[in-house]
């Protein structure tokens, strides 16, 4: 089956699912950090984080259906999931793979989480950074619309909200460590000093 309305479906899908899988890592990042204020509680995060990141693997099965059901060019439904399986863009089409499995170990794992040991939930949740750059790889590689401006302009925007993210992530670390070396302890932090901010 191939029509026009599929090969739209899937342009449109993989698009969103793309602008969907950089909300949910910023939103990773921000909940991992535990930052949190009075009208943005911790537990709000971690529940838009959970959202958004079940609306982003709705979209992308709505991608990945699309595209096998679009017999314009054959993908086949191994290919969904075993890199290199595809006669059509292999390369690409492998990324895209590469990106699915590591989204369904993550997702699969936080389906189980209270029933896998925290240590193993943790590791394997990595996965889902690992997966971003993966599913801009194949975007570019793939997309038949990267060369329109909208198109690169939202793929830059999503780069930029992603690596400010670690940015930041990487000076609060580094903020938390002087805090640590300066006041290793409760006993020797100056007056004025709240505990939450050596403790954080």
């Amino acid at each position: 089956m191939s029509s026009p309305v599929l090969w739209y479906a899937t342009r449109t899908t993989g698009i969103v699912a793309l602008v969907l899988l950089t909300v949910t890592t910023v939103l990773g990042i921000l909940t991992a950090n535990r930052v949190s204020t009075r009208s943005w509680p911790g537990f709000a995060q971690q529940e838009l984080h959970r959202r958004v990141s079940m609306t982003a693997m709705v979209f992308l099965a709505a991608h990945v259906v699309t595209a096998v059901m679009d017999t314009f060019v054959h993908i086949g439904w191994a290919a969904v999931v075993v890199p290199f399986a595809s006669p059509y863009k292999r390369f690409w089409v492998a990324v895209g793979a590469i990106g699915l499995d590591l989204l369904l170990a993550v997702f699969v794992t936080s389906i189980v989480r209270h029933r896998v040991p925290a240590r193993l939930w943790r590791a394997v949740h990595w996965l889902a950074y690992v997966s971003w750059p993966v599913a801009l790889a194949h975007a570019f590689g793939m997309g038949t619309d990267m060369g329109t401006s909208w198109v690169i302009y939202l793929s830059v925007g999503c780069i930029v909200a992603v690596l400010g993210a670690v940015t930041w992530r990487m000076a609060l670390d580094r903020s938390r460590r002087q805090r640590t070396l300066a006041y290793p302890s409760v006993r020797d932090r100056p007056e004025g000093i709240p505990v939450k901010h050596l403790s954080a």
